[in-house]
């Protein structure tokens, strides 16, 4: 990619827009600015993703509309979504027959080219999403039992998921079942815009499964969808039950997984396999042991399904190594606070037993007091009444303050310190890929997913890339590099030597030859061997001056 201007849109997941001639036809134009797949930049995939989040949000609208305690005070609304909905798609449509003679799928004849397009499969598929709405408000009949017919938007979604199929497809010839399902489900070079999709459906699955657990703890929502959130939490652990099954069966093609049988048993034993598996065992445990216990409990631990969203966000692995790289140093402050802990509890105990047996009845009990003392919680429950008790508690408060700061503010810093690391490697990683000008797809997604990471925005990544721009400059004018840079690689010395040379050449020429010698001779300033070098230098050019003019 030679423009580097267009980087920082791709590296925050944007194509750079387009640049389409204006005094193309009104048709061309607006065909090559919302519908056409092949340039780069325009806004055809926008208007599909928001096409998409429509249908979803009709889907949903669709499903509470079963609901009469929650459609009969709401119908107004919901009739209003319903005319925003068929208004939009309907222009869709419109608009998309309107354009349709400059579609190379339909303009093969172009007078023909309007009824290609009302023939294909998905102009059917969009007719039939918006016109049951017209029939029924057309005509004076019960025409209920169409609006089922509403679910077929939903195969709308296949115009975005077709295109991606089809890449997938190409590629992946030539590999085997087990590799698609590796690069469906992982990613890598062969997933494409399907990876990305699939993630985004696990994604929606988990908030839906999440958000579902919420509101069923709330009795007065539980009583009205009660059904609904059993049969979501089964499509739920349906879902999730086959992702794990299938990370399973294809992560043998990840090189330290390679076993079939021990390389399985170790990516089990991975943290986002465990966190795979707490989604689901609630389910099956409740369907396998309900008539022995009454494990209605389990249903809390569904929200685990929520760490699943971890393997999606890069801070829980920042997290990570800042507590393995700060992990003696977070285990010196515990074991300290653990002292302490123990120390003043023993010492509560003994203080306040005498005057409050009931409180202070043992050490463990006197533990609790010591923690939330510490922690400055103060929850009031638990407090001394003797002198000694009283004047303990004030000093504990007072050590709290920094005992129990100490290992946050070692995470604080060392969080910060780990993400200033990864930036900075980030930037030389930048800075090499863009030495050059050039960057393929590959280094592209690299940096978009380090710089989402890492939570850099467009100036940083503007920042980022000026950076690299004045490297470059620097590398085309090596001039300006320091010396022992130049020296490291031989071409470039040659270069900057050539470059000298001409510059000596020139100065000689356009100097006064006596006063130099003179002042050179006089001074002292040149050596005998720099003087000898400029004489030669210097009746060089003259005699090439010379031969020139004659």
């Amino acid at each position: 990619m030679d423009n580097l201007d267009n980087l920082r849109d791709k590296i925050h997941g944007r194509d750079y827009r387009a640049t389409i001639s204006v005094s193309l036809p009104m048709r061309k134009w607006l065909h090559s600015w919302l519908f056409d797949t092949e340039i780069e930049g325009n806004y055809q995939k926008d208007v599909e993703n928001w096409i998409g989040v429509l249908i979803v949000l009709n889907l949903i609208a669709l499903l509470f509309e079963h609901i009469p305690k929650i459609y009969v005070p709401n119908q107004y609304a919901f009739h209003l979504f319903d005319i925003f909905s068929v208004s939009v798609l309907t222009f869709e449509y419109l608009l998309r027959l309107y354009l349709s003679p400059e579609d190379n799928e339909f303009n093969t004849h172009k007078k023909n080219a309007y009824l290609n397009y009302i023939k294909s499969p998905f102009a059917i598929v969009d007719f039939f999403a918006f016109a049951p709405f017209y029939v029924q408000a057309l005509l004076p009949i019960d025409l209920r039992m169409l609006r089922f017919l509403r679910l077929l938007r939903i195969l709308k979604l296949f115009r975005v998921l077709i295109p991606a199929y089809k890449d997938f497809l190409i590629l992946n010839q030539g590999r085997t079942f087990r590799q698609k399902v590796h690069a469906l489900l992982f990613p890598s070079d062969f997933g494409g815009s399907l990876q990305g999709l699939f993630d985004s459906f696990i994604v929606i699955w988990v908030i839906i499964s999440v958000l579902c657990v919420i509101l069923e703890s709330v009795s007065q929502i539980r009583y009205i969808l009660n059904i609904q959130f059993i049969v979501i939490d089964a499509i739920a652990v349906g879902i999730f039950t086959i992702e794990y099954c299938l990370r399973l069966y294809s992560c043998v093609e990840i090189p330290k997984y390679r076993h079939p049988f021990t390389g399985r048993l170790q990516f089990a034993k991975s943290t986002s396999s465990i966190i795979d598996f707490l989604a689901i065992l609630p389910f099956f445990l409740e369907i396998v042991l309900h008539y022995l216990v009454d494990l209605r409990f389990l249903r809390v631990f569904r929200l685990m399904r929520l760490l699943k969203l971890t393997r999606y966000n890069g801070a829980t692995s920042t997290l990570s190594k800042v507590i393995a790289r700060e992990l003696p140093v977070l285990c010196t402050s515990a074991f300290i606070m653990l002292l302490l802990v123990i120390l003043t509890a023993s010492l509560g105990y003994l203080f306040e037993h005498d005057a409050q047996p009931d409180k202070f009845e043992n050490i463990p009990q006197a533990i609790y007091w010591a923690v939330i003392t510490l922690a400055s919680v103060g929850y009031g429950d638990i407090t001394p009444v003797t002198g000694l008790g009283r004047l303990m508690t004030i000093m504990l408060a007072l050590l709290g303050i920094g005992i129990f700061a100490i290992p946050a503010a070692l995470l604080s810093s060392a969080f910060t310190d780990q993400l200033r690391i990864d930036r900075e490697t980030l930037k030389n990683t930048l800075c090499k890929l863009l030495n050059d000008g050039i960057i393929d797809e590959k280094g592209i997604a690299f940096i978009s997913k380090e710089a989402q990471r890492l939570h850099l925005n467009e100036d940083e990544v503007a920042r980022l890339i000026d950076r690299a721009k004045k490297e470059r400059e620097l590398k085309d004018d090596v001039s300006k590099l320091p010396l022992h840079k130049i020296a490291e690689h031989a071409d470039t010395a040659i270069t900057h030597y050539h470059s000298l040379l001409a510059q000596i050449k020139m100065l000689s020429i356009m100097t006064n030859n006596e006063k130099f010698m003179e002042i050179a001779q006089k001074q002292k300033r040149l050596t005998e061997h720099d003087i000898e070098f400029w004489k030669k230098i210097h009746e060089h050019e003259i005699n090439i001056k010379i031969s020139i003019k004659n």
